[in-house]
C-alpha cells in the first residue's frame, strides 16, 4: 500500500510510523484502527470493544507512540495488562513499532525483581507497561511518577475491571493528573464493565467494532467423548496434517497431569499457567514460536496476550465456562493477516449440552467431527 494510499491520519504520522507500516506488509488498517486512531490522536478518552485479533493493540499504540515527546525525560504513557503474557507481548509491539523514534519503554511485571525494575526506571522510560500491582507498588515507592502520566491505556479491560484488580486500577488512576487520557481496548465489554468505566472517565466515545472483514473464518467443531478418552483424542489432533495447536484447561492440577500422561506417549509440549514461573512461562512461549513444540497447554491466562500467528488449532480440553472465554479462547487462532482457524472443543455429555447452548445463543455453527485413520471427519 502507497503512502498515499494511506488514510488520512496515517498520512499525518511520522516517518518512522510509516516505515514500520511498510516493513509491517498489512494491506490497510483494520476498522478499530480507522475507527479509534483519529479520536486518540485528539486527547478524547475512548472505551472500545473489537473481536480478538482485529488490531486493537495497533490502534491505541500508533497515536500514543506518535504522541510522546521523546525530549521529555519522563513516563508519559503507562499501558496496564492484566497478565505477564499480554504485558510483554505489548511490549514486544512497541519495539516493533517505535524503531527509530527514540521512544524508550520497559515493562513492569509482579513476580519479576523489583529492584531490577527500579534501576529500569532510573533511565526515565517515556512508555511504561505493567500489571496492575507491580506499576501501583511503584509508584507508592515514588519510583514511578504517576503525576507525569498522560495517558493510561487498560488492554484487556474487562480483566482489569474485576474484583482481583479494581480497587488497584482505581488507584493508580487517582494517582495521575485529573487531565489525563483514559483508553479502555477490549474484546468483550459487558454493560456493567463499561459502567464501571465511566465513573472515572471524562466523556468518552464508545466504538464498538462487531467483526473484522480482513479477519479470516474460523471453524468450530466438536468431539463427542468421555472424559477419559480426552488425553488419546489430543494425542490423535497433535498428529494431524501441519498440527499447531493450544489447548485449554480449567484446572491446573489437571493440566499438569495430562501433560504429563501426553509427555509419556511421546508428545513433545509446552504448560502454560499462572503458577508456572515468568522464566519458565517465556521459556514455554519461546519453544512453542519456535516450532520446538507443537502443543502448548495452557489455562485460560494464557487466551491473553497470545499472539502468534500460525496456530491453526485451539482445542477445548474442558468446555469453557461461557461464551466470553471461549471467545477468548477461539481469538488466539486466525489472527489478522494469517489463514483461517480451528476450534475443537472435546466434550463429555454435559459439556455438549452447555457448548450448543453457548453456540445456539451467540449464533455461530457449531459441526460435530470426529478422527478416523489420522483424518478429521466432520458430517
Amino acid at each position: 500500500m502507497t503512502h498515499s494510499n494511506l488514510p488520512e491520519w496515517m498520512q499525518a504520522m511520522q516517518p518512522f510510523t510509516k516505515e514500520a507500516w511498510t516493513a509491517s506488509q498489512f494491506e490497510k488498517p483494520t476498522t478499530i484502527q480507522n475507527k479509534t486512531i483519529p479520536l486518540i490522536t485528539e486527547g478524547i478518552d475512548v472505551i472500545a470493544e473489537a473481536p480478538t485479533g482485529s488490531g486493537k493493540t495497533l490502534a491505541y499504540l500508533l497515536p500514543m507512540l506518535e504522541s510522546i515527546d521523546t525530549s521529555k525525560k519522563h513516563t508519559q504513557v503507562l499501558i496496564l495488562a492484566s497478565s505477564h503474557e499480554l504485558v510483554m507481548q505489548i511490549h514486544s509491539e512497541v519495539q516493533l513499532w517505535s524503531k527509530g523514534s527514540g521512544v524508550q519503554s520497559t515493562t513492569l511485571i509482579g513476580g519479576a525483581n523489583v529492584k531490577r525494575q527500579m534501576e529500569k526506571l532510573k533511565k526515565k522510560p517515556q512508555l511504561v507497561i505493567g500489571t496492575p500491582g507491580r506499576v501501583y507498588e511503584l509508584m507508592q515507592k515514588k519510583k514511578l511518577k504517576a503525576h507525569e502520566i498522560k495517558t493510561i491505556v487498560l488492554d484487556e479491560a474487562d480483566q482489569l475491571l474485576v474484583p482481583e484488580h479494581i480497587k488497584t486500577v482505581q488507584d493508580i488512576i487517582k494517582s495521575t493528573l485529573k487531565e489525563r487520557q483514559i483508553l479502555l481496548f477490549s474484546a468483550t465489554l459487558p454493560k456493567e464493565i463499561e459502567k464501571t468505566a465511566l465513573d472515572y472517565m471524562g466523556s468518552p466515545e464508545i466504538v464498538r467494532v462487531k467483526e473484522e472483514a480482513q479477519k479470516p473464518e474460523v471453524e468450530h467443531f466438536y468431539i463427542s467423548c468421555e472424559d477419559r478418552e480426552k488425553v488419546e483424542l489430543l494425542r490423535k489432533l497433535i498428529h494431524l496434517d501441519h498440527f499447531k495447536g493450544l489447548a485449554f484447561m480449567r484446572d491446573i492440577g489437571n493440566l499438569n497431569v495430562y501433560a504429563e500422561k501426553l509427555r509419556y506417549k511421546g508428545i513433545d509440549l509446552a504448560v502454560l499457567h499462572s503458577d508456572a514461573k515468568k522464566e519458565q512461562r517465556a521459556k514455554a512461549l519461546k519453544g512453542y514460536r519456535t516450532g520446538e513444540y507443537q502443543l502448548l497447554l495452557a489455562t485460560d491466562v494464557a487466551a491473553r496476550g497470545i499472539d502468534i500467528q500460525d496456530i491453526n488449532y485451539i482445542v477445548n480440553f474442558d468446555v469453557p465456562k461461557d461464551f466470553t472465554s471461549y471467545i477468548h479462547r477461539a481469538g488466539r487462532t486466525a489472527r489478522v493477516g494469517s489463514s483461517s482457524g480451528i476450534v475443537i472443543s472435546l466434550v463429555n455429555p454435559v459439556e455438549e449440552k452447555r457448548l450448543k447452548k453457548i453456540a445456539r445463543d451467540h449464533d455461530f455453527t457449531l459441526t460435530k467431527a470426529s478422527i478416523i485413520k489420522g483424518q478429521l471427519q466432520y458430517r
